[in-house]
């Protein structure tokens, strides 16, 4: 599968976590980039990193909870930086709670935030890829779009929706045999801001379920997919293999596994400050907020590297390799 030609990109939940990171992955390689998110103070940092990279950048404050804004800025990006051959699906919000004390209005803006704005994004980017047939569009997903955990019922459930979504939208391209390439990266569990700013109803605060990697891990996956989108969905880390393989093999033990251990392991000790603001309904890096980054407060817990990864980005190599050690070996044997 060839390295696909991108001269414009897009990212949605640019300005930090994955997202960030994923913008300065692409930003080295001279590609155009339309960041979109709402936060101003991010957009307007990641935007900075871009063009120090000798990239152009076009910032767009863009909720993509609403399909209008969204459709806007992809008309302002084909104006300003030219047709459109990328678009990285990212952006989500959500709440760390049992299901029972998410309320209504709460779950349903962490589904048109998560959910509805992967399907926003992806019509919008269509619409402007479909009549040229040509262009990429990438589902940033997790290992949790196939198996629920407790405390993030919202979460769980836009990313599963996504999985669904994503496939019903590959058949009808198949069947319109159009050569608009769709693909879907299946990441662990991220140090990223999320922590600090997602609503909380925990009563410590929240962390990531060990084994935790660097978001550059994730940012090598998307772009590494977005170079070879032939196959149906790339799964990053070696914990999300074992959770998308385990939860096929016995997921009812898995219900019950997590039900002894999801609450623990998705705390720290440190009480939470239920009085923090939260990201669900507004940006925190708007005015007077300030640049979160990519990186959480977990840096010293997390990994950079992903072995498996790597494997799952080349498998001719791997597949090579296997093939060359059991030649080798049957050799060995046979002296």
């Amino acid at each position: 599968m060839r390295r696909q030609d991108v001269q414009v990109a897009v990212v949605t939940g640019a300005s930090a976590g994955v997202g960030r990171a994923t913008v300065r992955l692409l930003a080295r390689r001279g590609i155009a980039i339309a960041l979109l998110a709402r936060g101003r103070v991010g957009l307007d940092a990641a935007a900075e990193e871009v063009r120090a990279a000798g990239s152009r950048a076009l910032p767009i404050e863009v909720d993509m909870a609403d399909h209008d804004q969204v459709v806007a800025a992809g008309r302002r990006i084909e104006a300003e930086l030219g047709p459109i051959d990328l678009w990285i699906n990212n952006a989500f919000s959500s709440v760390f709670a049992p299901f029972q004390q998410t309320r209504p209005e709460e779950f349903r803006r962490a589904m048109e935030v998560t959910y509805l704005g992967y399907v926003h994004g992806t019509r919008v980017a269509l619409s402007h890829m479909s009549p040229r047939d040509r262009g990429t569009i990438v589902q940033v997903g997790s290992a949790l779009a196939y198996r629920g955990i407790p405390l993030q019922a919202t979460y769980c459930g836009a990313k599963h929706a996504i999985v669904g979504f994503t496939e019903a939208l590959r058949c009808e391209l198949l069947h319109e045999r159009s050569k608009v390439q769709l693909t879907m990266v299946h990441l662990p569990a991220l140090n990223t801001p999320q922590f600090d700013w997602l609503l909380s109803r925990l009563p410590r605060h929240a962390e990531p379920v060990p084994p935790i990697y660097q978001p550059e891990v994730a940012a090598r996956a998307i772009v590494g997919a977005a170079d070879r989108p032939g196959r149906r969905e790339y799964w990053v880390g070696a914990s999300t293999v074992l959770t998308i393989l385990g939860n096929r093999i016995a997921p009812g033990l898995l219900d019950r596994y997590l039900a002894r251990t999801g609450y623990k392991s998705q705390q720290t000790d440190r009480p939470a400050d239920h009085d923090r603001p939260n990201n669900l309904w507004h940006p925190l890096d708007g005015p007077g907020g300030h640049d979160y980054g990519a990186h959480g407060g977990f840096s010293a817990r997390s990994h950079s590297r992903s072995p498996q990864a790597w494997l799952s980005r080349h498998r001719l190599v791997t597949a090579a390799g296997l093939a060359g050690a059991t030649v080798g070996t049957l050799a060995w044997l046979r002296r």
